[in-house]
């Protein structure tokens, strides 16, 4: 009898056991790989990022310098473990862009010195212009850090590849739990950034997918409370502000963590909250520990003292994408990688249960969405019992039948 992936992945979960060993590096498993061979040409994978910059003051949930590229270093690790048994070795060109400082002319400069694969943790439109400048030239791009719905739908490249999960399918995990819990009113609240208002949208969507109702909405006015340093006077006019509402769950649109915090146990009516705060959807989370993530947290920790964020996972996963392609065909040429990361042949190996795969359509990497409070995971999307003819994963997300990408 087959046994499909999501039922693996729902047993996986209800038992807490790992599923996937082999999802490792073959040295972490055990098999010792040859020695590194002298005079093999490195396959150069370009790190192009903007440096967290210190607080100000201090912070206790301040993020590190090396985000993002700490995880891309440990990925080019695997990348030459695994390499040895091809002969292929990586090196990691690591461009921390300065405050002002254009990221197109820091690509180019790179393609030009023969630099073929570009992992990115900017903004989408810098994602996009880097795109668009090097859309002439044999390159593979791999966004690690926009979850832009655009880039994936009216906005997409067909040189650029996503590891971090769209806006909808972070919302979409959200919309599959509340479904299951059966908390189908939602109290949405809108922060005043464009990004706020861009996962309000996702939010929204993933309601009218899955059925649920928002029956309230408002703007937050408060300023950034969660931030704040002692009492201040508008902190009763907030838990005002939820008085008198009929919902299951308050959804936080915060994504520059100015308040989201706050709203957790200061509602009127005891209501759990979520969204970018609270209850969240993610690609990573310090307490997911099956299908062999506990080793990755383990090597992270100690290849960086810290423990390993979302961002930190998705620039792992853009570096891994180009070493797995590359053993699995035997080549690292782009003109073979890049047609290959989009066939049902290449899988990645990302300590999800499943292995993950791109979509054809729009290029965004298939991959299970954990939903985590603070201290505990506390399920993974796609739900059980949420089908689709394709796989499960393709419930998260736009499907193709609903996209309005057109790769160019």
């Amino acid at each position: 009898m087959r046994v499909s992936p999501t039922l693996l992945l729902a047993l996986a979960v209800l038992a807490n056991i790992p599923l996937a060993q082999a999802q490792e590096p073959k040295a972490a498993t055990g098999e010792s790989p040859p020695p590194p061979q002298a005079g093999l040409s490195d396959t150069h994978i370009a790190m192009i990022y903007r440096p967290v910059p210190p607080p100000s003051s201090y912070d206790a949930e301040a993020e590190p310098e090396d985000l993002g590229v700490a995880g891309a270093r440990m990925a080019v690790k695997d990348n030459n473990t695994t390499g040895r048994f091809t002969k292929q070795t990586y090196a990691l060109d690591e461009v921390a862009l300065e405050a002002g400082q254009d990221a197109v002319a820091a690509a180019r400069e790179l393609a030009a010195k023969g630099v073929k694969y570009f992992a990115l943790t900017l903004p989408a439109e810098e994602v996009l212009a880097v795109a668009d400048a090097l859309k002439d030239q044999d390159v593979v791009i791999l966004n690690a850090g926009a979850p832009d719905d655009r880039l994936r739908g009216a906005d997409c490249r067909v040189n650029v590849f996503h590891t971090i999960p769209s806006r909808a399918m972070q919302t979409d995990a959200l919309a599959q739990y509340m479904t299951l819990m059966r908390w189908r009113k939602i109290f949405l609240i809108v922060g005043p950034s464009e990004r706020d208002k861009a996962y309000a949208d996702a939010l929204k969507n993933s309601a009218k997918k899955f059925g649920l109702k928002i029956t309230a909405e408002k703007p937050w006015t408060f300023g950034p409370l969660a931030k704040a340093r002692g009492d201040t006077p508008t902190r009763a006019e907030a838990m005002v502000f939820t008085r008198g509402l009929d919902y299951d769950m308050a959804i936080v649109a915060d994504e520059e963590g100015d308040w989201g915090d706050y709203v957790p146990f200061r509602t009127v009516d005891p209501r759990p909250v979520a969204g970018t705060q609270g209850l969240i959807a993610t690609t990573w989370h310090p307490t997911l520990e099956t299908w062999g993530a506990a080793q990755a947290q383990n090597r992270f920790r100690r290849q960086t003292g810290r423990l390993m964020r979302p961002l930190d996972y998705q620039a792992w996963a853009a570096i891994r994408t180009v070493g797995e392609a590359a053993t699995q065909k035997k080549s690292t040429e782009v003109g073979v990688i890049r047609p290959y990361l989009t066939t049902p042949e290449f899988s990645l190996p990302a300590y999800k249960g499943v292995s993950l795969t791109y979509r054809p359509w729009d290029h965004q990497l298939r991959q299970p969405v954990i939903v985590v409070q603070p201290k505990a995971m506390v399920s993974v999307a796609p739900e059980q019992g949420f089908i689709h003819q394709r796989t499960p994963l393709d419930t998260l997300g736009t499907d193709e039948p609903e996209t309005t990408c057109k790769l160019k």
